[in-house]
């Protein structure tokens, strides 16, 4: 998509926006809720459905290290979590004919 992203597993947690100014941490609605509570000048929703479902961008130049730090590892800890899942083998389900 034109732009660098972070991947466990093969899925993104985050991304590094065009500008190099802003970023996207893919957190829970709940993780998202928190973070924007606590820092609202670092940290806003994506725009539409992606951000209802916690995608959060992030403002570089506002947010401290820590904070990222921490949203980054949240993001990292839900893509690994769901990742994990991916390979497992599904269960056959039967199709009528």
């Amino acid at each position: 998509m034109g732009h660098p992203d972070f991947r466990v597993h093969g899925r993104i947690f985050a991304t590094l926006h065009g500008d190099r100014k802003s970023g996207m941490v893919k957190l829970t609605p709940e993780q998202q809720e928190r973070f924007i509570g606590e820092a609202p000048a670092s940290f806003v929703p994506e725009k539409g459905a992606w951000g209802l479902q916690g995608c959060t961008a992030v403002q570089l130049d506002v947010v401290d290290e820590e904070t990222l730090g921490e949203a980054m590892t949240l993001a990292w800890r839900n893509a690994s979590e769901k990742g994990a899942s991916v390979g497992k083998p599904r269960t056959p389900r039967l199709r009528s004919k």
